[in-house]
């Protein structure tokens, strides 16, 4: 049922809202609603300024119906500007681990750090960019460069922030893919991708019961996103049932009326970053009273506002503010024991992408030689640099306003240094990238593990030359000459990256003497441990690349853009633009070596159900999409001599009967710990949305006819089970 009509079919008698009730909590905004005068309304949905409150983002209060100002702060992988909480790994890590328990963990720790201070609104998680760009500066915010993948992250996130009763943020509603002219670019995106690419996260977001969306900066077919009525009104809110309200972007609004009818609901900070100027507040009592916007579009923007806020029962008991952004008055420490889940993200999400002759795990080695600046504490501390603004020292986070502050960070020469003493292991090091230096100490030691970095973020910041987005793919501070340099002086050299994405390694990745390269990403505060953790051997690396790493840049097909941006590459992004174009790649998505093997057998796929949905709507569209109709089973074997887990992942192919489709999409995985010999089933259910294909005309799903393609394997490209379905 729409939105509107569950506020009309419910009575005005006193409801009880129920934490997790949509109809209940409606039904509770509409009963407040009435105690509220015009200005009351006005200042709910206008926040108060840039820094006129503690946190980035704060509404105005309504004592009369007990409705305190919303605290609203970065961000997506913690609380920004906060004194003492975790530096999670970053979403991307997240999403490397493949491991949905895993995610959702991550997510529960953000909302209990929240909570305890104070924060009404955590702003993430972030499905936008999709990351359809390599160089985009914010891809290191989201899941990954598959809409299944980032459907999975957003829906574990949303539910893991929300169980605490703080109210996620799903961002940046829609087609934000750069920094580069965030502001004034057009993605211009057709119908049919943006449902099964750009909207597929957004809509298990909603069918998340998301509180919030945030909409972004860019226009969308040449209307600012934060007033499209086409992508707020008919498609979020109608389409999908979205029953939260939507929230600007930080400077996103652009218009009194205009974004009050194209479907905005609340706008931050309020002003334009402290000028003063508000686009509503009193400018929207006078847009009412002059007859430039309806009444009802201002109850329903309050209702919105309302009903999440009973939805997640912060109408009782919730925590005061316990920070501010802006005094330094950091809060108290809320940490908990969230440093062990988040150092199992960033050790689960360390993808092994080389290893010659089982070069690791490492076994006590007779000496090590440690290389590269961004091995070793920045003199200056992990925080040296405002909103992670530097690429110096280890880098565990890109930069802009969705980071945080490090209560600490595990340099990787600390934790290796600290298993190497107790090894007996002799360490020899070189704090910089100067190529002599490095391959003096290279020569000195039997094993050489080197350090690269790539880095990027917001576009506010501009470090070394990169304004947000990456200027190109290769590693910053010369990275490829300084591993070239290493191992020309020895044999057993291991390349470490950390990095924002993807970066080409062709320089260096089939020398000899390279015989390991470990992918870590960006690991957040555990930074030196979770690596340890790896190279040791103590856990079997099971990450997995969530995007495709290539051997040229022009081989991805697609860039930053610097006119208007018309998503000519539809539906065939990262790894479906190499399967069609026949493009071999680096290492593909999916990709992901382990110290053991694994055996893929006993393929069945059943198909149950082949009726079509139903158009009744409900938060995500139709509930029928999101019901079971098939089902894929496999059976993993741990062939090696090693425990580990593997990540079973599974790719359909649509019959030919469809529009032009990729040859593969990924519609399922299941990460499982295997002993050494033990076996276990995967099981991949599929829904109706997974079977069908989005019919522009028709404004439907459509599940074709014919036979489907199943492909069952380790990869995208490492296919192990063949079958069909029909």
């Amino acid at each position: 049922m729409q939105y509107s009509l569950i506020l009309a079919a419910l009575s005005a008698a006193s409801v009880t809202a129920q934490k997790g009730d949509w109809a209940a909590s409606a039904a509770k905004a509409s009963q407040s609603l009435q105690g509220l005068s015009l200005q009351q309304k006005a200042g709910i949905v206008t926040g108060t300024g840039w820094m006129q409150g503690p946190c980035v983002g704060n509404t105005g209060e309504a004592q009369s119906i007990g409705f305190r100002s919303l605290c609203l702060q970065d961000g997506p992988l913690g609380v920004r500007y906060a004194g003492s909480v975790t530096a999670f790994p970053p979403a991307i890590q997240a999403a490397s681990t493949w491991d949905v328990e895993l995610i959702k963990q991550r997510a529960v720790g953000m909302g209990e750090e929240a909570r305890a201070l104070g924060v009404n609104v955590l702003l993430g998680p972030s499905a936008g960019p999709l990351g359809k760009i390599p160089q985009g500066g914010r891809n290191w915010e989201g899941f990954g460069a598959d809409p299944y993948l980032q459907g999975v992250g957003m829906y574990e996130t949303i539910v893991g922030i929300q169980e605490s009763g703080v109210q996620a943020c799903a961002k940046h509603y829609i087609g934000n893919e750069q920094e580069y002219r965030r502001s004034e670019l057009s993605a211009n995106i057709d119908d049919r991708t943006v449902h099964e690419m750009y909207l597929w996260p957004f809509a298990d977001s909603v069918r998340a019961n998301v509180a919030s969306v945030m909409c972004s900066y860019n226009k969308l077919d040449s209307v600012y996103a934060c007033e499209n009525d086409e992508y707020l009104n008919q498609i979020l809110k109608t389409e999908l049932d979205f029953p939260g309200f939507v929230l600007s972007d930080w400077g996103a609004q652009h218009t009194t009326d205009g974004s009050a009818k194209g479907g905005l609901d609340m706008t931050m900070p309020g002003d334009n970053f402290g000028d003063n100027q508000f686009l509503w507040g009193n400018n929207l009592v006078n847009a009412v009273n002059s007859g430039q916007v309806q009444q009802s579009r201002v109850d329903d923007m309050v209702s919105r506002i309302l009903t999440s806020w009973y939805y997640t029962g912060q109408d009782s008991g919730f925590p005061n503010v316990g920070f501010n952004s802006w005094n330094g008055n950091g809060g108290p420490n809320v940490q908990g024991n969230h440093k062990e889940v988040a150092r199992a993200v960033a050790r689960d999400g360390i993808v092994l992408l080389k290893n010659t002759n089982n070069a690791l795990p490492l076994n006590k080695p007779e000496s090590i030689a440690i290389i590269g600046s961004h091995a070793f504490d920045n003199p200056q501390g992990p925080n040296a640099c405002v909103d992670r603004g530097c690429n110096t020292g280890p880098l565990g986070m890109g930069w802009g306003s969705g980071t945080v502050d490090y209560p600490y960070l595990i340099a990787p020469y600390d934790a290796i240094k600290q298993q190497a003493d107790a090894d007996g292991t002799r360490v020899t090091q070189a704090d910089s990238d100067n190529f002599s230096h490095g391959g003096t100490a290279a020569r000195a030691a039997e094993t050489a593990i080197v350090f690269i970095t790539a880095d990027s973020g917001e576009e506010y910041i501009t470090v070394e030359g990169n304004a947000g987005d990456r200027n190109n793919l290769n590693a910053w501070h010369t990275g490829n000459e300084l591993v070239a340099a290493v191992a020309e002086g020895n044999q057993n050299t291991i390349v470490v990256v950390h990095s924002v994405g993807q970066i080409l390694l062709e320089s260096f990745i089939e020398l000899d003497n390279v015989v390991a390269v470990v992918w870590a990403g960006l690991p957040g505060q555990e930074s030196g441990n979770a690596l340890v953790d790896v190279l040791y051997g103590k856990t079997a690396p099971s990450g997995k690349l969530p995007y495709t790493i290539g051997k040229r840049a022009e081989d991805h097909g697609v860039s930053i853009v610097r006119g208007d941006d018309n998503f000519s590459e539809g539906l065939f992004v990262d790894y479906r633009h190499y399967d069609k174009q026949g493009i071999e790649p680096r290492f593909e998505f999916g990709f992901g070596l382990s110290y053991t093997t694994f055996d893929y057998s006993g393929l069945t796929a059943t198909y149950s159900d082949k009726s079509p949905a139903d158009n009744v709507a409900a938060p995500g569209g139709s509930a029928s999409l999101y019901e079971t109709v098939a089902t894929v089973t496999a059976t993993i074997t741990n062939s090696g001599d090693v425990a580990a887990a593997e990540v079973a992942q599974l790719y359909l192919g649509l019959p030919s009967s469809a529009p032009e489709t990729p040859a593969k999409q990924l519609r399922g995985f299941q990460k499982v710990h295997l002993e050494p010999g033990q076996s276990a089933t995967v099981q991949f259910p599929l829904r109706r949305k997974d079977l069908s294909y989005w019919d522009a005309q028709g404004k439907n799903w459509v599940i074709p006819s014919g036979a489907f393609a199943v492909h069952v394997g380790a990869s995208s490209r490492d296919i192990r089970l063949t079958g069909s379905m029909a």
